[in-house]
C-alpha cells in the first residue's frame, strides 16, 4: 500500500502536471491576497486605539497567520475595515487554501 502511493509520487504524468498547476495557482493567488490583506490591515489598524498592529511587519504577521490558521497571537482588529479584511482573510483561508487539500486528496484517490 505505501509502495503503491510512493510509486505515484515518483512518476510524472499528466495528473501530476494538473495537480502542480492547481496548487501553483492557489499559492500565487494566496500570496497576492496576503500582500493585499497586509496593506489593508496595516492602513486600517495602524492608528487604532489599543491595537497591536503598529508596523507593516505586524500586519504581515497577522495576515499570514490568519490565512494559515485563522488564529493569531495578535488580538483581532478593532476598526470596522480591519474586521472586514479579517473576515475576508479567514474566508480565503478556509475556502481556497484548505480546499487545495482536496486537490491533493483527489490526486491520490484517482486510479491511474
Amino acid at each position: 500500500m505505501v509502495g503503491e502511493e510512493l510509486s505515484r509520487l515518483v512518476s510524472w504524468g499528466e495528473r501530476h502536471r494538473r495537480l502542480l498547476a492547481r496548487l501553483s495557482i492557489v499559492l500565487a493567488a494566496t500570496f497576492v491576497v496576503d500582500v493585499l490583506g497586509t496593506v489593508a490591515i496595516y492602513f486600517a489598524e495602524r492608528h487604532a486605539a489599543s491595537t497591536e498592529i503598529t508596523s507593516f511587519g505586524d500586519a504581515f504577521f497577522f495576515t499570514t497567520v490568519q490565512l494559515l490558521t485563522v488564529s493569531s497571537q495578535i488580538r483581532n482588529p478593532f476598526t470596522t475595515w480591519g474586521r472586514i479584511a479579517d473576515i475576508g482573510l479567514e474566508l480565503w483561508g478556509v475556502l481556497f487554501v484548505a480546499g487545495s487539500t482536496g486537490a491533493v486528496a483527489a490526486f491520490f484517490l484517482q486510479a491511474d
